[in-house]
C-alpha cells in the first residue's frame, strides 16, 4: 500500500493519484498555490480516493468556496466504506469542520492525533496560532496549543513544517530562545516554509525588533507568490511595521494593495482579521479613522459571516460592528458566543459603547475596566505590535 509524506498509508493503488495528492497536501501545509488542482488530479487518477476528495473539500472552505466544500466533502463521505480506521476518522473530521462544527471537530482533532500523531493534514487545521484552539475563545489556549505541540514533537522529529509551528508556539508562550533555534533551523531546512517567516516575524515583535521583523519580510515576500495564501497575512505584518516606523503612507498602501477584502490572498477568515485589526491599530497609532475603508470592511463582514462563528473572527466581527455604530448586532454575535462557551468579555464592553460609533480610547477604557484573571485578558498594549482589537 502506498503512503503519505508521514508514513500513513493512503487507500488509493494509483501512484499517479498518490503523487498528486502529496503534492495538494504539500502546498496545503505550506500555503502555496496549486492545492486544489492537485486534488483534482488526484481524483481524476482514482476517482474513489476519500482522502483527496475530503482534502479538496477543505481547502474550497478556505477558499470561501462553501457550497463547492460542502459537495466534494460529501464525495468523500460516500466513498468510507473499507477504509482503515485512521482514513474514516479523518474524513469525519473534516467532515465536522466543512459544516462549520468548530466545537466538535475541536474535540474531535485531539482523539485523532491521540491515535494518529503523525497525520499532519488534520495537525495543520490546529497547529497556527489561529488554528481551532488559538481561534476557540478559551482560556489558556496559547498554553494548550503548546502542550499539543510538546506532546507530538517526538513523532515528528526534525520535521521542518511541524518544527516551524513548535517553535512559534514556544514564542507565543514566552520560551524565546527555544523559539529562536527551531524557527532557525525551520528555515535552515526549508527557506520558503512562510510558516517559519510567519514565525520569524512574531518573534522579531516579541523580542521588541520591529525593524528586523520589517527587513526580514520585505525580503522574503520577494519570492513568495502573490497567490499564496500567507501572503496578504504576512504583508500585514508588514504595514505594522511600517506604522511603528512611522511610515503611515507605505502601511495604507499595503492595506489597498495586498490585504483589503477585495485583494487579499487568504481565506476569508483572513481577511475579516486582517482588514479589522489593521484599521484599529491605525487608529490606536493616532490617525484618523479611516471612514470609506471600515464601510468596505463592515460590508464584506456583513456579507461573509451572517452568525457567530469561531470566537477569535466574532471579535474582530464585533468591533465591525461596534465601530459601525451597530450595537444591536454586536450584543447579539456577543451573546451566541457566549452560549457557546466562548471568552467574549472584552468585545462585550465595548459594545457598551455602540450606541454611537466607539473609539480606540473607549475601547482600551472598557477592557481595563472589564478585564479579567482569565489568560486571555490583558492590560493595554504598549505599543501596535501587542495590541490585539479586542
Amino acid at each position: 500500500m502506498v503512503t503519505d509524506r508521514y508514513g500513513l498509508p493512503l487507500s488509493t493503488v494509483s501512484t499517479a493519484a498518490r503523487g498528486a495528492y502529496v503534492e495538494g497536501c504539500e502546498a496545503k501545509l505550506t500555503m502555496y498555490p496549486g492545492a486544489i488542482e492537485a486534488f483534482d488530479r488526484a481524483i481524476a487518477a482514482d476517482p474513489g480516493f476519500a482522502l483527496a476528495h475530503a482534502a479538496r473539500a477543505h481547502a474550497l472552505l478556505e477558499r470561501g468556496d462553501a457550497a463547492a466544500a460542502r459537495a466534494s466533502m460529501a464525495s468523500a463521505n460516500s466513498l468510507t466504506a473499507g477504509l482503515s480506521a485512521r482514513e474514516q476518522s479523518h474524513v469525519a473530521f473534516f467532515g465536522l469542520l466543512v459544516m462549520g462544527d468548530a466545537e466538535a471537530a475541536l474535540s474531535a482533532v485531539h482523539a485523532h492525533l491521540d491515535t494518529w500523531p503523525r497525520d499532519a493534514v488534520v495537525l495543520a487545521t490546529t497547529a497556527f496560532t489561529n488554528g481551532l484552539i488559538g481561534s476557540s475563545g478559551r482560556a489558556g489556549q496559547k498554553r494548550r496549543l503548546l502542550e499539543l505541540l510538546d506532546r507530538l514533537a517526538p513523532s515528528y522529529g526534525d520535521d521542518w513544517w511541524f518544527t516551524a509551528h513548535h517553535g512559534m508556539a514556544l514564542s507565543e508562550n514566552g520560551q524565546r530562545d527555544a523559539a529562536r533555534l527551531k524557527i532557525a533551523r525551520s528555515l535552515a531546512q526549508n527557506p520558503k516554509n512562510p510558516w517559519a517567516a510567519h514565525a520569524c516575524a512574531h518573534l522579531c515583535y516579541e523580542e521588541g525588533d520591529p525593524n528586523g521583523a520589517h527587513d526580514f519580510l520585505a525580503s522574503w515576500l520577494v519570492t513568495y507568490p502573490r497567490n499564496g495564501l500567507l501572503y496578504s497575512h504576512l504583508n500585514w505584518h508588514l504595514a505594522l511595521g511600517h506604522l511603528e516606523a512611522g511610515d503611515a503612507a507605505a502601511a495604507l498602501r499595503l492595506l489597498k494593495e495586498a490585504f483589503a477584502p477585495d485583494v487579499h490572498s487568504g481565506p476569508p477568515r483572513g481577511k475579516l482579521n486582517d482588514g479589522v485589526s489593521f484599521l484599529w491599530r491605525w487608529e490606536l497609532a493616532g490617525h484618523p479613522r479611516g471612514a470609506d475603508a471600515w464601510r468596505a470592511m463592515h460590508a464584506f463582514v456583513t456579507a461573509a459571516f451572517p452568525r457567530a462563528g469561531v470566537a477569535f473572527s466574532d471579535m474582530h466581527i464585533a468591533l465591525s460592528d461596534a465601530v459601525a455604530g451597530n450595537g444591536k448586532s454586536t450584543s447579539s454575535r456577543a451573546t451566541a458566543a457566549i452560549r457557546r462557551g466562548r471568552l467574549f468579555r472584552r468585545c462585550r464592553a465595548a459594545s457598551r459603547h455602540s450606541n454611537g460609533a466607539i473609539s480606540p480610547r473607549q475601547s482600551m477604557r472598557s477592557n481595563r475596566s472589564s478585564a479579567s484573571s482569565n489568560e486571555s485578558a490583558a492590560a493595554a498594549p504598549s505599543s501596535i505590535w501587542s495590541s490585539s482589537p479586542c
